[in-house]
Parts: C-alpha cells; structure tokens; sequence
C-alpha cells in the first residue's frame, strides 16, 4: 500500500506532483513525493541496489544507509529539499532528489535558483526510462519552485547517468572538475527539449499498446466450465483465430483435477501457471476484478483486457470503482482496455491474436481500428467484413478508464502493418493531445474520424473524462486542420477506408468517369461536383461493352495525364433474350485489374449496380481470369444528356436500391504499405477564391502497384470517399512543408510591454474569474501587437456628440454601445456617414426618440471608415482544446448558417490564408458579382497578429474584433473587446503524465 501523506510543516504535501507514467517498455510506473512514511521502502530498495550503482551514487563504497541518511532522504519541505521516487505495486524502483543550493554549492533558499540533483535506479530497473521520466517531473518540480538550473557531479564512468542529462534537450554546460563529470542544465524548456519528451512519450504509449496486441501467452480470467458465458466465449475465439502464443484457463471456480478446457491448460490461479502471463482478460463480476487484478498484478502480467461491466456506465458508484480499477491496475506496471470492453485482435501472422468476442477474426488487411463502442465495432467488423477488407489490428476501449484513442494513434503511427486508422470516438479526453498526435500520424498515413455524440453537449454513460464545450463545428475544423478525415457516419468511415487502404492517394481533383451506363455516369458526375471534384465528361461505353472493352478505357484514362482518378460505373450486361446478366463480376474484376496493374498510379473506385461477385472480385488483390471480349464502340456523353437509351439500363438508373454483397472477399494482400504518391498538386474543389500560398515541393513518388479495388453501390457514396482522399492528399502536400509566421511582424510586437499591461490589469482587479477590459484599455494592449482599433468618444448628450465629431473630424457614425443592441446595425443602433453637425443631431434624436434614453444606449462617435467588406475575428482559449482563432463576416447570415473558420493558434501564414478561404461566403472577399476584392494580405497579418498575442499571453483569454471592415486597400478594427483572466491550467504541458479521470 501507498503511504499516507503527512504533511511537511514547511509546506503540504504537493499531490499535484504524483502521476502515473508510461515507461520504455510500455509498462507503467507512479512517480510521487517521498514522505517520512517511506523510511522502510527506501532500506528495501537500497539494499536491492547494486553496490556499482551505489559507488555511482555516492562516489565511495556505500553499502547501507544509515539512519541519518534514512531522515536525510525521507524529509523534505517540498521546497528547498525535494525527493520523489519511482514506484511498482508499491514498493521503490528509483529515486531523485535536488537541494537548493547557492553559488558557492552551499544549502540554501529562495531567492537562490540553483539546486544540485542526484538520481539512483535499481539495476533490475535500469534501461526503462525510469531515471529520463525522474528528470522531466523533478525539472517540473523545481521549476515550480523558482528553481532554473541543475547541478549534477557524475563520475565519468557513469556513461548511463551522462547519457540521461545528455539526451534531455536542455542547454547544458559540461567541465570536469576533480575527476569527476560537473553538469550544468538551464530547466526552461526548449524546443529540442519538448521533441525528446514527446518521441519518448510515443514511443513509450506505442509499445504499452503493442505489449496488449502482441502477447506471448494470454490467459482468460473467468472462463467457465460449460459453454457459453462470456470468458468461455472469448477463449472460444482466441483459439478459433489459431493465436501462436500459449492460452490458459483461469476459473478459481474450477475442481482441483480440472487439467484442461477447449484444451488448453485450466487452473485456479495464475500463480499455478509455471511462466509468467503477458496479457489477462477478465470476465469476471466486477466486486471480482480486484482480486483479479491482484492477482494479475503480483504475478507479473503486463496488460488487461477487462470485458467486466459494472462500472461507469452505471453511475457515480461506477466510476468510482472505475478509477479504483485504474490505479490498481497501475500500480501494478499495468495498462488496461475497458472495462466494459468488447476486446481486442490483432491479425499479424506471428499473433493471431483475436481476444474479443468477434466470434470471426477479420482477415488480416492494412487497416486499424479502434471503437470506443461495442455495438459500433460490431457494425464496423460486419461492414469491413462484407466489403472484403482486412484489418491490422482491432480494439474496442469500451469505457476507456487508460488505453484511449490518442494510445492508438501513438501505435498506428508506428506500426508498420497499418496504412490506415480508423476511430470511432465518442470522447476526448485530451483534445490538444490528440490534434497533436493526429497531425503527426497524418503525415504519413491516413487518419479517419468518426466522432459520436456531437450534439448532446455531455458525454456517453461510463465515459469520465471532462466535457469539452467546443461547437461540433470548430471540433471538425480543428480535426481539418490536423489533416483528420472527418465524417459522419460509420458507413462513411468504411467507404473512406476501403479506398485509402487499397489505392494512391490522388494527385488532384480532376476525374475521369467511364462506364457501361449513360444515367450512372451522369449520376457520377453530378456527385463530383457537389463535392467539390472536376470531373471530366462521362465516358459511356455503351451496354454492350465487354470487360474487354472496360480494360482499355480505363487503360486509357490511367495513363492520361488531364485525370487523376477515375471512377468506373458497371451495370449488369443485357443478354441476347434481353435478361440481364448479373454474373460476369469476376471477369470485369480481371479486366480492371490487369488495366490497373500496367497503368500509372492513380486510385480508381467502381460503383456497380447488382453485378454478382464484382465486389468480391474487386476486393482480392489479384486476379487471372481473362476477360471476354464484346465489340462495341466508346462515346463521350456529355454532361446535359439524358439517359440511358435501353430499357435494361433505364431500370438499373438510380443505384440507391442497390445493397452491399454479404459474401466474405478472399483474404490476402499484395500491396506496397509505402505505395501510396504524394507528389502532384491538387486543389480540393474549384476555388470559388485565390487558393493559399503554397511552396510544397513535390515529394518521390512511389512505383505504382496493383491493389484491392473498392466497389461502391451508389456514386454519392463512391463519390464522397475519393473527395476525402483529395482533400487529405493536399494536405499532406502542404504539410511536408509547414507555414512560418513571418518575421516582419517581430518588428512591431511589443511583447514586453503587453505582459506588464496584462499583469497591471490582473493585479488592479485580482478576480480568478478574470475581468473586461474597457476600450481604451483593449486599444493599448491590442497596440502592443500592432492592432489598431479605431477611437471611439462617448456622447451622452447632442453637444457631447457634436464635440467628439469636431475632434475626430467628419464624416463620422454615431452607434450605441449598449450589450443588446452592439453589433446590431438591423435594430436601428447605428447610423453612418453623418456629414455635418446637424446630421449628427437630427440622428442622436432619431436614435434616443427609437430606442431609449442616452444613459440605456451607451451612443459613441466614431470617425467613419472606408468601405469595405465587414467581418469579425475572435480568439478564445478552451480548457481543454487550447486556443481557437475564428473567423467569418459580420451579420446574421452568417450566424444563422454557422459560416465561421477555426483555426488552433498558434496559426501560421498558411494557416491564416486558408482561414479567410475556408468560409462559405469567401467569394465577397475576392471581387465577386462584379465587387472590388479586398485587401486579403491586410487580414491575413491581422489574424497572425491576433494568433501571436493569444500564444504569447495565456491571460488573454477572449478576444473579439467586431467589425472588421476590410477594403480594397488596409483594413479598420472598429470594436474590440478583450478578457483577462488567470490562464487556465495546460494539461498537453509539463512531464508525462497518464490522465486520471
């Protein structure tokens, strides 16, 4: 058991300081505070110390602690003297400590900011990570402390210790001073500092995941005696599946002289077992899983599978039985899926592993897949499964108490089996962790999302991490610009992924269309364009071309460089008595296989109406069936034609009817996992307005290799899947090369001056609710970062109104300020282009006669600003996604169609530029019906600007500019209003630390 804390009678006990943490190997560990409760843990784990290690530690022959030293290291104040260790089921496996000290090496206190730092791990412990984990918490610590640099003296045999301070990405300074290694690290994090805590923290959460997928011997807690019952069903599919490790049978229910069931070993515990148990799946009652994780846990297993329900889902007894599960579970070293689960599979040959209850095992394919949902998981395994696709690996996380989708993104990113990453989310726990992790897998492999629970502002029952507020909007502009495939459905999900999975990524938008059918092409057509695609003219055929004929069209349009992608639309043929002919799908499969595997690498998809075996066919990866040949002549159709000119295709016309086959495709794959080009340029649809910048450089392009063809039943749905796959292809162009935030703007950002503003503010009204600043005091501090709001004077009464005009100069606006009517030029609150001081008076009367007294008003002067178009720009912070920059025009259309872009800050010019092109309305910016086009450049610096201030000052935590008037030439902020406030806690900072919920 874990001490109880006392507390030190310098300073509490520092709680915030524990946290459970990832190591190397993907086991876990919890770093914590030592108290004076440890004194006999800390004898323990000195005495299983090597005596080398204890020489490296002390610089002498050091065999036991005395009880001096014993007081020594288990009494701190938490400020100037601070020790924490490393801990597994309890007991120490490393330890740290720093003292404050002054110049001269000498104990002391604050104000001295120098502390000397001194580290011990156990042998049986060491190559872990353990003391790299020590020192990202300790930095932490001292850093909170008012602490800015270590000291450390190692020998310099110590090449592991070295190694630790070596690696960690602080400036350092190195001496050798009296045959000994003097360290010296500055603890503010840099840049490089950052890189290292992050690819440790990957590839420490990657290898936790791979450990559950990839177990040597597996054991099912909870497996019953007679059939049936979930434990004796997942064992039942762990052997099915033919899992290459060794299985075990673990029932304490069992009679003594039970040797085996479904033959395998059967005990009552798993310290009957004689090896050790790399994963353990619980199906047992949840008032039994302690003692089963007890018993996991002292016996030296790695990971659990908990299909328990009981939990969460059922209440705030539930999740506090939850959370017990989870820190038991880590204290132990152990990761956990669920509960509540639906299990996990892995198809690699090596493994087949299915520890789920999937009564089938998928084939084994390229594509991963996680589901925070059973029944969803269920759907997508069938889905998946009748469309022929196979997966790399499989987990449904249930209640996810640990292993979350940001873990499976660590090990997707990695895992060289998955081309493509499914999710099914229902929540976020981390929202700026995952657009970080999503951001990076992206960039090399596709990332698909389909988020759960959108709209109901709370989440899923047995889901305990904290509700995020963010509009779904901004959730899926966020995702956007991750480079996350976004969509809405799982159908969708499974479209996209069939696609990505088996064919290049697009080289742009352009589509070549070719079929048997004159009304589906055009049906094909039509879907490109609302989507965004160029689609070229359709290519029909005509109902009598043969697979023959359907290879060299699509031969052609391969090797054509005006297209980069083409679809392929297929109705039954029509025989010589006029019945259709529904079974030629394996020979038009062939056909379009040989046509893919000598053409260039382009992605093609096949929508087919009710063509028996196509899609099977299409979903193997080979074929060698010749193709009949039917003589027939192609002919373009263009786009205004009419349909179909037999009665045979006249019924086949509308492809919603048609329905997925439910046979299995055959298993197997031939395909590169680096195939996949990504060279050409792309646009994602035809820019209503000029695209952004762009500077990508075209990268290698792979040699093209036949793949699995998917087969749609609809165009729209053929159509939407390769629009994702263009949309994605350009951004992961784009992102091969990222934006820069130009540094002109450094010239004119006084960010010195801004933060002691900031701190003026705070300190004159010490609200932790923060507090609004007024608009002078908004003008100066958005001044500091060359924002220039344009004056306002307050009018109270007429001469008050005339006086202001006479100062600013006419012509000038007169607009009330109070809250319901700002911004609201439609109720009458503002009146413009008023040119001398009778206009002014006459509308100050009309303005107080319409809607009230001046005191209710709140009216202002403004000096009027050139026209232009109006928008607004906001940026807030969110707990839990980080700061959001947004943008769109002014007015109540665009509030009533939800016409604003999101962008995470900091933005860079690429992403700035995309922003103000991203909104529906984008076209009125860029001269449209005959309009004069703005001055984009002019906004583009201000959102930079605006981003810049928000990363720079966490205080800020809202600001709005409202209107914006952009013309041709510059730009005028007319209003502005900014909020101070502490800034909230940063949960993506810091040391790496597994969430608790």
């Amino acid at each position: 058991m874990e001490p109880k804390p006392e507390q030190s009678p310098h300073h509490a006990y520092p709680d915030h300081w524990e946290a459970d943490v990832v190591l190397r190997d993907g086991g876990t560990a919890r770093i914590r505070p030592i108290t004076t409760d440890d004194a006999e843990r800390l004898v323990s784990f000195y005495e299983q110390v090597s005596d080398e290690s204890k020489y490296y530690r002390f610089f002498a022959p050091y065999p036991r602690l005395s009880d001096r030293d014993v007081h020594r290291f288990t009494h701190h104040d938490y400020v100037d003297r601070v020790g924490l260790a490393v801990t597994i089921g309890g007991e120490f496996i490393g330890t740290v400590r720093y003292d404050r000290i002054d110049d001269r090496g000498r104990p002391a206190s604050a104000p001295a900011d120098e502390a000397e730092v001194a580290f011990l791990v156990q042998d049986a412990h060491q190559g872990r990570g353990v003391a790299s984990a020590l020192l990202e918490h300790i930095a932490a610590v001292a850093r909170e402390r008012g602490i800015r640099r270590f000291a450390a003296e190692v020998l310099p045999a110590n090449n592991k210790m070295i190694k630790v301070f070596r690696d960690a990405g602080y400036t350092q300074r190195r001496s050798f001073e009296d045959g000994s290694v003097h360290l010296t690290l500055d603890l503010e994090p840099t840049e490089e500092s950052l890189a290292v805590q992050r690819g440790r923290e990957q590839r420490a959460e990657a290898r936790s995941v791979q450990r559950l997928l990839a177990p040597g011997s597996v054991a099912v807690i909870g497996a019953g005696r007679t059939p049936g019952g979930v434990g004796r069903t997942v064992l039942r599919n762990l052997l099915a599946a033919g899992y290459t490790g060794r299985a075990y049978a673990v029932n304490r229910a069992f009679d003594e002289g039970l040797a085996t069931l479904d033959g395998v070993p059967a005990h009552r515990s798993l310290g009957e077992i004689d090896e050790r148990v790399d994963l353990a799946v619980i199906a047992v009652p949840a008032h039994q899983v302690p003692e089963a994780v007890a018993d996991c846990g002292e016996h030296g297993v790695q990971g659990l599978v908990v299909v328990s329900a009981g939990y969460a889902e059922r209440g705030a007894d539930g999740r506090e039985l939850q959370r017990e599960l989870v820190r038991q579970a880590r204290s132990y070293g152990m990761r956990i899926i669920g509960p509540n689960a639906f299990g996990i599979i892995n198809t690699a040959e090596n493994v087949r592993l299915n520890a789920s209850l999937a009564p089938e095992s998928p084939a084994r394919g390229r594509i991963g897949l996680f589901t925070q949902s059973g029944a969803i998981g269920i759907a997508l395994l069938s889905g998946l499964h009748r469309r022929g696709a196979g997966l790399s690996s499989f987990i449904s996380a249930g209640n996810r108490a640990d292993v979350s989708g940001n873990d499976f993104l660590q090990y997707s990113f990695e895992d060289p089996d998955t081309d493509v990453a499914l999710l099914y989310l229902e929540s976020l726990g981390n929202p700026r962790k995952f657009t970080r992790l999503a951001r990076r897998t992206a960039a090399v492999k596709p990332v698909v999302v389909v988020k759960g629970a959108r709209h109901s502002g709370t989440n899923p029952p047995g889901h305990t991490v904290p509700v995020s507020r963010i509009p779904d909007a901004t959730v899926s502009a966020l995702m956007r610009q991750a480079g996350v495939i976004r969509v809405d459905t799982v159908t969708e999900m499974v479209d996209a992924g069939i696609l990505l999975a088996g064919q290049p990524l697009p080289s742009g938008p352009r589509v070549a269309i070719l079929g048997n059918s004159e009304s589906l092409g055009l049906l094909t057509y039509d879907a490109c364009l609302a989507e965004g695609l160029r689609p070229r003219p359709p290519i029909d055929l005509t109902t009598a071309a043969s697979p023959q004929d359907f290879r060299d069209a699509l031969a052609e349009a391969l090797a054509d460089a005006t297209c980069d992608a083409v679809i392929v639309t297929a109705i039954p043929w029509v025989g010589e008595d006029g019945e259709a002919e529904t079974g030629d799908g394996q020979v038009l499969a062939a056909a379009l296989h040989t046509a893919v595997a000598g053409g260039s690498a382009k992605p093609v998809a096949v929508v087919h109406v009710e063509i028996g075996g196509l899609a099977e066919a299409l979903a193997a990866a080979s074929s060698t069936a010749a193709p009949r040949r039917r003589p027939t002549t192609a002919r373009t159709v263009p786009p205004e034609a009419a349909g179909d000119r037999t009665a045979a295709t006249d019924r086949q016309a509308s492809t919603d009817r048609a329905t997925d086959t439910d046979r299995q495709a055959p298993p197997g794959r031939t395909t590169d996992p680096d195939r996949t080009p990504v060279n050409a340029p792309t646009a994602s649809r035809p820019p209503a307005a000029p695209a952004a910048p762009e500077t990508t450089p075209p990268a290698p392009e792979d040699p093209p290799r036949p793949g699995r063809i998917p087969a749609y039943p609809a165009a729209e749905r053929a159509v939407r899947a390769l629009a994702e796959a263009v949309k994605y292809a350009q951004w992961r162009r784009q992102a091969a090369v990222p934006g820069k935030v130009p540094e002109l703007l450094d010239e004119t950002i006084d960010e010195a001056g801004a933060a002691a503003l900031i701190e003026a503010h705070l300190a004159a009204a010490p609200d932790p609710r923060g507090r609004q600043l007024g608009h002078d005091e908004a003008r100066e501090l958005l001044g500091r970062y060359g924002v220039d709001v344009r004056p306002t004077l307050p009018a109270p009464d007429p001469d008050a109104a005339v006086a202001a005009a006479a100062r600013l100069g006419y012509p000038v606006a007169l607009k009330t300020t109070a809250p319901h009517l700002r911004h609201r030029a439609d109720l009458g609150g503002v009146r413009l282009d008023l040119t001398d001081e009778d206009a002014l008076r006459r509308a100050y009367g009309d303005l107080t006669d319409l809607l009230g007294k001046p005191a209710e008003l709140l009216p202002v002067v403004q000096a009027m600003a050139p026209r232009g178009v109006d928008t607004v720009v906001r940026a807030s912070i969110d707990a839990a996604a980080g700061a959001v920059l947004s943008f769109g025009l002014a007015g109540a259309p665009s509030e009533l169609l939800g016409d604003t872009a999101h962008r995470l800050v900091p933005v860079t010019d690429r992403d700035a530029a995309e922003l103000i092109r991203s909104i529906r309305a984008a076209p009125v910016l860029f001269g449209w019906r005959g309009a004069a086009p703005v001055d984009t450049a002019a906004l583009e610096e201000l959102l930079l600007r605006l981003s810049r201030l928000v990363d720079d000052h966490p205080e800020v935590v809202s600001v709005a500019l409202e209107p914006v008037v952009v013309a041709p030439q510059g730009l005028t902020v007319l209003g502005a209003a900014v909020r101070l406030a502490p800034p909230p806690a940063r949960n993506d900072l810091g040391p790496r630390r597994l969430p608790n919920y």
